[in-house]
């Protein structure tokens, strides 16, 4: 499978050598500008051509940009509706996303880290960020064990809190089949980060629908089943609603960090390498 290919939005700050544009510079790694000598007095790094350039007689050094590793988090919701299957298992399809995501982060030298959230954070679906290469397959089998059994997602804003220290990616995965309030408290707690919220859908939802027909919905987080009529004007409703939901999630997340993701039907490694980079 290939790796998923992402960047950070700006520099990285920390000091820990990686593969990504660092905030801090000195005298090692790429290139980035000249500065007068009292400002970085390296003897070792003199610029003789810039020097010899300067009508005032100062003293120049080259100055490089330091080469910085992030960690990388996937904070995964965990709650009742996240057992939906239909097109596609939709714990399958994150299972495979963190798998990836942690191969690719500790590849180049970054640390990945993971957690499972319904009411509370899981202790069961938690890993610490680590740069170990093995840590790939145990999110896959954390995940693969995960039951979705609960019915709220609030241990979401916990897991903001605990990411404390240096700013961070952050993958959120969730069909984000929460309150307004709740996604936009989410959201807020994480701003310091760089946040890339993925939409867990599955088109069973809304291409599946009938124009005419009985249809029994179960409702995983607890309000049981129910037969219902399907015709074209509920259709309508069914599918604006949806879209409403959509357009409301672009725009809380758009104002926090990086544009969704949707995951749906089959995980495709470079479709999110594409998303990370353009976003």
């Amino acid at each position: 499978m290939p790796d998923i290919v992402y960047r950070p939005r700006g520099r990285v700050p920390g000091t820990v050598a990686g593969a990504h544009r660092g905030r801090d510079a000195g005298g090692l790694g790429t290139f980035r500008d000249q500065v007068p000598f009292l400002r970085m007095p390296d003897a070792r790094r003199i610029d003789v051509r810039a020097t010899l350039r300067d009508p005032f007689e100062g003293t120049y050094v080259r100055r490089f940009e330091s080469r910085t590793s992030i960690e990388v988090w996937a904070l995964v919701d965990l709650s009742a509706s996240m057992r939906f299957s239909g097109e596609a298992d939709r714990m399958e399809l994150v299972s495979a996303l963190c798998g990836c995501l942690a191969a690719s982060a500790t590849r180049i030298g970054d640390a990945f880290g993971l957690m499972g959230c319904d009411a509370t954070v899981r202790e069961d679906v938690l890993l610490p960020a680590s740069r170990r290469r093995s840590i790939a397959a145990e999110v896959a089998s954390r995940l693969a064990g995960a039951a979705c059994t609960v019915d709220r997602a609030d241990g979401m804003e916990e897991a903001a809190r605990r990411l404390v220290g240096r700013p961070k990616i952050v993958f959120l995965i969730s069909d984000f089949r929460w309150p307004d309030a709740a996604i936009a408290n989410t959201f807020s707690s994480l701003a310091r980060h760089d946040l890339v919220p993925v939409v867990v859908a599955d088109a069973a939802e809304e291409e599946g629908l009938p124009e005419w027909g009985l249809m029994e919905l179960d409702d995983l987080e607890g309000a049981g089943r129910r037969v219902v009529f399907m015709r074209p004007s509920l259709r309508r409703r069914w599918i604006a609603r949806e879209a409403e939901r959509a357009s409301t999630l672009r725009r809380i997340a758009t104002a926090y960090g990086r544009p969704p993701f949707r995951l749906s039907g089959r995980f495709d490694p470079d479709a999110v390498s594409r998303h990370l980079l353009a976003s």
